[in-house]
Formats: C-alpha cells, structure tokens, sequence
C-alpha cells in the first residue's frame, strides 16, 4: 500500500495518508515533474500509457517520508531508466495543481498537488532509456521552437522523432504530430500546460 504525506493548502504538514484516500478526498500532497531538453532546444515528452497522449518526460508522486530530491530521482529511474540528481537540474517553479474528474465506474478523482517543476539537459544516446512499459509507451522529441508554434495555432502539425522499445532495443522513427496528441485535462489549455515550460527551454538554449 502507497502512503503519500499530505498538507493544508498553504503547506502545514498534516500526516499521512493511503494515496486512493488522498485523491478520493482531494488531500493537498507533492508531486515532482522533469522536462529533459537537449543543447539545440529539443524537448522530450512522454507518452503515456493509459492515454497515448504526450506529457513530462517524467513526473509522479512522493512518498511518505521521502524528499523532493529522493522522489524526484526515483520516479525518473523507475518511468525512464536514468540516473538524474535534482542538483543538476533547474527548478522552474511549484504549482498548485487541481483537477477533479468522473471516472468511468462513477467515482471521482480529486487531485490537489504541488506540483515541484524542474528541467534537466539531456545529452546521452536513446540507448540510455529503459522505459517502464506498464506506465508509458516511450518518448517523443521535439524542437521546442516548433512545440510552441504548434500550441499557439501557427502551425497544424510539426515533426517529432518517437524513441520506443521494439522488444530488444529501442528504436527511433519520425512521425507528425498535432495538437490532440498532448494531454490536456478539462477545464485546462495546452498553451497554460506546456507554453511555460517550452519558453524556459527555448530561452536556456537560445
């Protein structure tokens, strides 16, 4: 059973609590993002499993008793693979994320998170991931100056290079991407989403 630490909205620590129980009654609680990008502004995002939608290369809860930089560092080695320490990495920002949605047995989904953003530099082969197939179906790269025309309708699709795992090594095909391709929950937008995000890439690569 997974246990999460869980707050008031303005960060006082309350206990802890069963992680089904924390998002059943929308329990505030943190989560860590991490966006890698490469020296010529390429972007990567993942594909997520349930959805087949693109989202932060690597993102999840922490545990109870586990810090930003240990959780962090777990949940990239378990979704992708990779050793990355939060130390090397830049904090962008901490969201206060909400979402409340129906699930398909009628029960609701609460999510009330802080959400610990952070971008990291990439430089290694695709031969450095091992992706947990039970949670994503790989990575998509792309130029972050065309993801941000893409999500400001200057154009209708861009180009992308998908890196999946063919069942002995992974491999890298191109493909066209759209704008429905990203996860973009209800009641958010695409451009308050990803266009942060994308901007502080485009302007540490620049």
């Amino acid at each position: 059973m997974e246990y999460l630490d869980v707050y008031t909205e303005d960060g006082k620590y309350l206990g802890k609590e069963e992680r089904s129980i924390v998002h059943r009654d929308a329990l505030w609680h943190n989560t860590v993002h991490c966006w890698l990008y490469d020296k010529d502004g390429h972007i990567y995002f993942q594909i997520r499993k349930d959805k087949k939608k693109f989202y932060t290369t690597a993102s999840g809860h922490v545990l109870s008793g586990e810090s930003i930089p240990l959780g962090f560092a777990r949940e990239i080695k378990e979704e992708i693979g990779i050793d990355i320490s939060i130390d090397r990495c830049k904090r962008v920002d901490v969201v206060k994320f909400t979402l409340d949605r129906e699930e398909r047995d009628g029960s609701f989904f609460r999510d009330r998170a802080f959400a610990n953003v952070y971008i990291c530099d990439f430089e290694e082969s695709i031969e450095s991931f091992h992706f947990d197939l039970n949670e994503i179906d790989g990575l998509v790269k792309m130029h972050a100056v065309d993801v941000l025309k893409l999500i400001y309708d200057e154009v209708d699709f861009i180009c992308s290079t998908y890196i999946v795992f063919d069942g002995q090594k992974n491999i890298s095909y191109e493909r066209k991407v759209t704008k429905e391709d990203f996860l973009v929950n209800k009641g958010e937008t695409i451009i308050e989403k990803y266009g942060r995000i994308v901007k502080e890439i485009i302007e540490i690569t620049s």
